[in-house]
């Protein structure tokens, strides 16, 4: 009798299965023949999680650039070589002599930890309730230290000192999503410009103010007032100094409209806010702010100041897509597995990590950990196998798939809640000029959960529409 049910339970499911794909394939067909998607390049690949079984699939193994969905690899990456309870630490402390008059005769120190959330807005509740530099100069203040003879110095060593990746383009490095990984990171590597703009057109916009004020830094403003609502303002500048131009367009006749940029030093940032809070405090420094490796056998620790853990800061990363995270997490692996955060080795041991789970990395080509690269390519059929690796075989399968928003949420804010109830739908998106990505799971109406990739390249239309295309054919499947 259990045979006959279960016999019957495979005949219904085929029988599903075979009539989702053909509405698919109706669905897609009618799609690739619209002139914006004709010349695309298109991968598509849908498995059943249960069965391992290939449901659809449309050059699944050709290599496509992701965008964002290389976070999915990223994190389940990150999840699986560092542990989700895993943390990141930023040591504060001295080398020197301490004596009875609250005097130091030596060094404060800080050794970075590369904490990609320090004083980010994503973890306001962590870092700002009080704020994160009033402890830290609280701590120095509570070990009996009110003067040090000496300098403020920052070990920037656990990463290598590459600003931002090789393959970045200039565009992009400037602004906010252009932030590199650091071993000192704060406040998302990221100022705020606000601009008053006139009422007229093509007119000359004003910068009123910037937040954090990053000292030294010059800027000229080529911003200028449009008729729409966007910000297509963007700011262009080398990692390697601090001078920035600004050009494109805001909406007319504002006040104090804000954009983003990127900080390529935070480092010197975070040192010169410090400095504020110890005078705050009463604690004053007669040296200089260095940046160096120091001897580490003679560095005694005041506090430990720790990050939230992985599993907190994957879901913001998949969420929110936060490139400068995922650029830490792939350095981070490097740091733990050989002692030097550095990106190219954190690649490495991510694609020896997928070859030793009987993934073939013959289908990805990674540059970065965030998918700004337009190097990057994947196939689809690489991102179905590792969304069924962390589902079947991973202990980190209800992190993972936590981090992951649902429709109507973070970057899947478009996707009607609706068409996709109780987290039916669980992905992430990725987009870039031309390129529009989606790969996550599905719950199908038979029961069955399948993991997908659907890849756009060098499509011509608008990403809205091609966004809405595809939330039809998930619907459809």
């Amino acid at each position: 009798m259990r045979v006959r049910i279960f016999t019957l339970l495979i005949f219904v499911l085929n029988s599903y299965f075979g009539f989702a794909q053909q509405k698919f394939e109706t669905a897609l067909e009618h799609l690739l023949q619209q002139p914006e998607y004709k010349n695309a390049s298109v991968g598509i690949h849908i498995q059943d999680l249960e069965s391992g079984e290939t449901l659809f699939e449309l050059n699944s193994n050709k290599l496509l650039i992701p965008a964002s969905t290389m976070k999915l690899i990223s994190s389940a990456s990150a999840l699986e070589m560092l542990g989700a309870d895993y943390r990141f630490k930023t040591k504060l402390g001295y080398i020197g002599e301490t004596e009875k008059n609250n005097v130091l005769n030596g060094d404060l120190i800080i050794i970075g930890g590369a904490d990609p959330t320090l004083g980010s807005e994503h973890f306001m509740g962590h870092y700002f309730n009080p704020h994160f530099l009033q402890v830290w100069a609280q701590k120095i203040k509570s070990a009996n230290i009110q003067q040090i003879i000496g300098d403020l110095i920052l070990d920037t060593s656990i990463y290598d000192s590459e600003k931002v990746p090789a393959t970045w383009i200039w565009e992009d490095i400037g602004n906010y999503y252009g932030a590199a990984a650091n071993a000192f990171t704060v406040y998302d590597n990221l100022f705020r410009i606000a601009f008053n703009s006139p009422r007229k057109i093509g007119k000359a916009t004003k910068i009123t103010s910037m937040y954090p004020k990053i000292e030294g830094l010059e800027i000229i403003n080529e911003v200028v007032s449009a008729d729409n609502y966007s910000d297509l303002a963007y700011v262009f500048g080398s990692p390697f100094d601090k001078k920035r131009v600004i050009r494109g367009t805001i909406p007319r006749n504002r006040k104090a409209f804000t954009i983003k940029a990127a900080i390529h030093q935070p480092e010197e940032l975070l040192a010169e806010e410090f400095l504020k809070y110890l005078a705050n405090e009463g604690v004053f420094i007669s040296g200089e702010i260095k940046f160096e490796k120091i001897n580490k056998k003679a560095f005694q620790t005041v506090y430990i100041q720790e990050s939230p853990t992985l599993a907190e800061i994957v879901k913001v990363l998949n969420y929110e897509s936060v490139n400068l995270f995922a650029e830490h997490l792939v350095k981070q692996i490097a740091f733990e597995k050989i002692g030097v955060g550095n990106r190219q080795s954190g690649i490495e041991l991510i694609e020896e990590f997928w070859k030793s789970k009987g993934i073939s990395t013959e289908y990805l080509f990674m540059e970065d950990g965030s998918g700004l690269s337009h190097f990057n390519a994947v196939s689809p059929a690489f991102f179905t196998a590792v969304l069924n690796f962390m589902t079947k075989r991973s202990t980190n399968k209800k992190t993972f798939l936590n981090s992951l928003p649902g429709a109507g949420e973070g970057t899947l804010k478009r996707f009607d809640k609706e068409l996709f109830p109780e987290n039916t739908l669980k992905a992430k998106s990725g987009s870039m000029t031309r390129v529009r990505c989606y790969a996550g799971y599905l719950d199908v109406d038979s029961g069955a959960k399948v993991a997908f990739s659907i890849m756009f390249n060098n499509f011509s239309g608008s990403h809205s529409k091609l966004a809405d295309e595809i939330e039809k054919l998930l619907h459809n499947f």
